[in-house]
């Protein structure tokens, strides 16, 4: 049994999109170098992924921080309860 995890996620300044297989990071895209990073180590059959990975996580990050605004503006009346 193998356990395949994708983590996105943002905030205003910073944001993570990772593909995890089994507890090891397969790829997470770098968005300061605006690459896909692959850091398998090299005893193990490398996965590649696509082309276009990286720009698709480039558009998760959009949508993700717009998503963001959304629940701000939503939730700015609300209070928090001590």
């Amino acid at each position: 049994l193998h356990v395949d995890r994708q983590v996105i996620g943002c905030s205003d300044h910073d944001g993570e999109q990772a593909y995890n297989l089994d507890g090891e990071e397969m790829w997470f895209a770098d968005f300061i170098k605006r690459e896909g990073v692959e850091p398998q180590p090299p005893f193990i059959d490398h996965i590649t992924y696509v082309d276009g990975t990286y720009q698709g996580a480039e558009a998760n990050q959009h949508a993700c921080k717009s998503n963001l605004d959304v629940a701000r503006r939503a939730m700015k009346d609300f209070k928090i309860e001590d």
